[in-house]
Formats: structure tokens, C-alpha cells, sequence
């Protein structure tokens, strides 16, 4: 959601007069500024309920119950502003635990505007972006996880990506989290029972519990739930972030052609003259609910035009960042040294760098205008499964559509349509629950080499710490206000 900045103000503004933990009424828009039927406001805070009364007329609003809802007008110095709806929360009763209101008034930025005035005059500051949401953090309405989903569902690309945002709202991660957690703790007090004893105290049992880690199949088992867990981001991010997804190939192949007839609508200027495409294009689309971030670029040739020349070198940067690559071989004129080079020089640290040396990017070769040259029977190039299309007809679109989605399917190393019951949401997340499982498996490792348990308790606290600092049970102030601050304004 875009901040109005004569509205709100700037975050810098904020910081002098404001800050995250104070319970001082706050008030912000909780739907985006611009012509609509409606807007709501939001409004929350120790007094709120009292400071909005003298606006409200005919009725006291501070007289309602709670989960009402009250109709009438905001009234400044005797003028009517706009006929609003009021929904009124008492305390602990709402989303952030505190007294709250939400304000329903007609759409459009004036009236919006002449409210928020209002609301300054009788003592509300703006809010903070993700201030109502840190609140219902702080009062113990949700934990981290849970705060967090709220912004997932909020920039939820995908239906699969708003059913997991959901999912983790309702309390799934929090729960896993938890058993997890319980189980280290567990472990950890067998383990300090012994390093707790005097050394008067010490016994023969306590020597020989050195190296034994109390219940260990009880710990590789909470390290597999880890696991399941750390390898669960890998395919949560492409529901959430998508994939970057670039069609390349020789200049007249049919790229432009392709890239309309995947989005179904004319994005790319498409002629017979190759080398019509002088630069990048790119535009979003959804492949069996995933994401893509589909790019058409500049045919590949050695290009004399400067113009043209530039076009190719980002078309060969591209090729560098994408995550699966469609290489279109133009089917009237077959298989060229061109494409031969391309496709077996493709596996090559210049196109298919990762981070992960075994790891390869897809490549996808789709056999182009197979409606005036069919793709020849038992063809094979290149050892990469081929696709037969035609961008002029739509044959083959189909089938491309599910190779994409089976290409990402094996990148993720997963079956998409066999998500884990509970994943993390957040890169956040990812980093503290693989905190948690490193810290765990060199405790196991060291329970493997009979290492003494004062050697061990030490990294089974340090993994309890990470899983309590994914809920929030364990956390400082700049770090929620480094996530919080990510939120939009007004929720």
C-alpha cells in the first residue's frame, strides 16, 4: 500500500515526536487514498473512545458497548465533516488490546483528509506503518509469527500464498514452533540437571552421563521437524515472490509472439524485421498459482547497431539472474550453430552460476511455429526436454504452461502440491529456525563423540533462544522496530 505523504507525513517525522512501545492514541488510514466508495480509519489507544466523543454527534460514543457499531456525523467547531459508520472495540476486546475504533466514511482523498484533521485536533498523532499490529504484538493479542502473517496476507500474490498467510495467522507456525521448542527445553533440563549438581554432589551416573545427551532420538527428531521446516521456505518464496522466468533465442524465433501469447494480450511490438526488440520487457503471470516474472528480450546475435548491441548484453544479464530460461528454436529454420552453441555452452558458469555448485538452472527448449513445421519425430538437442508451440496459433500453450510449472517444481527439489501442513513465511523465519538447527546438530555431533554436556547444554539453549525469537518470546527493540517498520501505515 503507497503512504500519502500530505497525509501521514514521513517515517523521519515520526521518529522525533513518536516511537514504537507508547500507548498514546493513534490514528491512520487503513485503506489506500483515492476515489472510492468508501474509506476506513483507524484509530486506537489508552483514551481513544474518550477523545473521539466530542466529534461524534447526535449520539456519546463513549457511552456504546463494545463490537457495536454506531451511525452519526464527525463535527468540527460545529461543522459537519462527512456521515460516518463508527465500529467500537473496548479493551481487551480488539485487534491491538486496546480501546479502538474503526471509521467508515465516504470514499475519496477530501473527506478522508478532513477526518484525520479532526482526529489531530483532539489529541490522535499518526500512526506508525505496522504500529496497530505491533500493539496487538505487544498486548499478547499475536505473537511474531502470527504479526507477520498479517502482512503476508495483506501482499498475498497468489491464492496458495493467501491460504498459507492464513494458515500461519491461525496459529499453525506458532504451534510448531512451540512443541519444538518444549521438546529442546525438555532436553536442556536433563542436560543441566547434572551440571547444576555440586561437585560433592556429582555420582558416578552423572560422570557417565557425559556425552549422553538425555532422550537423543527425542532430539533427532525434533531436528528432522527443523528440517522439514528450513527446506519448507524454499518453495513458500515462490508463492510469495514468484520466479523470474526469460524467453531468449535467435532475432525472428517468435520471442515477442510468445511472450503476447502467455500473457494473452499485446505487450510486445511483434514484425517480421528481426531485431525488432531492442530492449527488455516484462510482466507478471500466473502459472498454476505460482508467480512468474516472464521477461522477452533481444534476439541473440552479434549485433552491429549500437542500439541493438546494448539490448543484447542486457538480454545476456538477464539470462544471468533468471531462474528458468525458455529458449525458442524457430522451427522453419531448424536447429542453427546458434542455437546449438547457446544451448550447449548453457550449462556454463556464464548463464547457470549459483550459489549451490549442484544446483543447475532449467533450461526449456520450446520447438517455435509448429504450425507451418512440426516438431520431427524422436527429436532430441541438447539432452533438455523440448516443447512443441506455436505463438501464432496457441498450439502447445498448454503443455508449456505445466513444463514451466513442472521445471519449478524440480528446482525446488519438491512437489508444490505436496506442501508441507506448516511453513515459515519470512527469510526472517528461515534464518532462525536454521540458527536453531545448526546449533541442535552440533550438540548431536558432540553427544556423538561423548563431548561433556557442559559442552552441549550450551548449544541446546542457544536453539531454544532462536525458536522463542521467532514467536517473540525472545526479542529486543530494534528488532521489532525493523519489522514492524516494514508494514504499511494503518495496519
Amino acid at each position: 500500500m503507497s503512504i500519502d505523504a500530505a497525509a501521514y507525513g514521513t517515517v523521519a517525522s515520526y521518529g522525533a515526536v513518536a516511537a514504537y512501545g507508547d500507548n498514546s492514541p493513534i490514528a491512520a488510514f487503513a485503506t489506500a487514498i483515492g476515489n472510492s466508495a468508501l474509506t476506513l480509519i483507524r484509530c486506537s489507544g489508552k483514551g481513544s473512545i474518550d477523545l473521539i466523543s466530542p466529534l461524534f454527534a447526535p449520539q456519546k460514543i463513549k457511552d456504546a458497548q463494545g463490537n457495536t457499531v454506531i451511525h452519526g456525523w464527525i463535527v468540527l467547531d460545529n461543522e459537519k465533516i462527512d456521515e460516518v459508520l463508527v465500529s467500537v472495540f473496548r479493551a481487551p476486546k480488539s485487534y491491538t488490546g486496546e480501546d479502538s475504533l474503526d471509521i467508515c466514511c465516504h470514499g475519496g482523498p477530501a473527506a478522508g483528509r478532513a477526518i484525520m484533521s479532526a482526529l489531530k485536533s483532539a489529541g490522535f498523532r499518526n500512526a506508525l506503518p505496522g504500529e496497530f499490529t505491533f500493539r496487538a504484538f505487544t498486548n499478547g493479542k499475536l505473537d511474531l509469527t502470527k504479526a507477520e502473517s498479517v502482512m503476508e496476507l495483506v501482499s498475498a500474490k497468489t491464492e496458495t500464498g493467501r491460504r498459507h498467510a492464513v494458515s500461519r495467522l491461525s496459529g499453525s507456525l506458532e504451534t510448531e514452533i512451540n512443541e519444538i521448542k518444549k521438546t529442546l527445553v525438555e532436553l536442556l533440563c536433563g542436560a543441566e540437571i547434572y551440571l547444576d549438581y555440586s561437585e560433592d554432589e556429582i555420582s558416578a551416573d552423572a560422570d557417565e552421563a557425559d556425552g549422553k545427551l538425555p532422550n537423543q532420538e527425542t532430539a533427532l527428531a525434533a531436528l528432522a521437524r527443523l528440517q522439514k521446516l528450513s527446506a519448507s521456505w524454499q518453495i513458500e518464496r515462490i508463492f510469495q515472490e514468484g520466479v523470474t522466468v526469460v524467453i531468449a533465442g535467435r532475432p525472428n524465433s517468435g520471442k515477442s509472439s510468445l511472450f503476447n501469447a502467455l500473457l494473452k494480450e499485446d505487450r510486445s511490438i511483434v514484425t517480421e524485421i528481426p531485431g525488432t526488440t531492442r530492449d527488455w520487457i516484462e510482466a507478471w503471470v500466473f502459472v498454476e498459482g505460482i508467480p512468474v516474472r516472464l521477461i522477452d528480450t533481444a534476439g541473440l546475435r552479434e549485433a552491429a547497431d549500437s542500439v541493438e548491441k546494448l539490448g543484447v548484453q542486457r538480454s545476456r544479464e538477464l539470462l544471468k539472474e533468471a531462474e528458468l530460461v525458455l529458449y525458442l528454436i524457430d522451427g522453419a529454420q531448424g536447429v542453427t550453430k546458434e542455437d546449438t552453441a547457446f544451448c550447449v555452452g548453457y550449462n556454463a558458469a556464464e548463464y547457470n552460476a549459483t550459489e549451490n555448485a549442484q544446483a543447475q538452472k532449467p533450461l526449456l527448449l520450446l520447438w517455435n511455429k509448429a504450425d507451418i513445421a512440426p516438431l520431427p519425430q524422436n527429436f532430441e538437442f541438447a539432452d533438455n526436454k523440448t516443447v512443441s508451440v506455436s505463438a501464432k496459433t496457441g498450439e502447445g500453450i498448454t503443455e508449456l504452461f505445466a513444463a514451466i510449472a513442472s521445471a519449478i517444481q524440480e528446482q525446488a527439489d519438491c512437489q508444490l502440491r505436496e506442501m508441507p501442513t506448516v511453513a515459515i513465511g519470512t527469510e526472517r523465519q528461515k534464518k532462525l529456525v536454521d540458527t536453531a538447527c545448526s546449533a541442535l546438530e552440533e550438540a548431536l555431533a558432540l553427544a556423538e563423540r561423548e563431548e561433556p554436556l557442559d559442552l552441549i547444554a550450551p548449544l541446546l539453549r542457544e536453539a531454544v533462544n532462536a525458536l522463542g525469537e521467532i514467536t517473540g518470546e525472545v526479542s529486543t527493540a530494534d528488532i521489532l522496530e525493523e519489522m514492524f517498520s516494514r508494514f504499511c501505515v494503518g495496519k
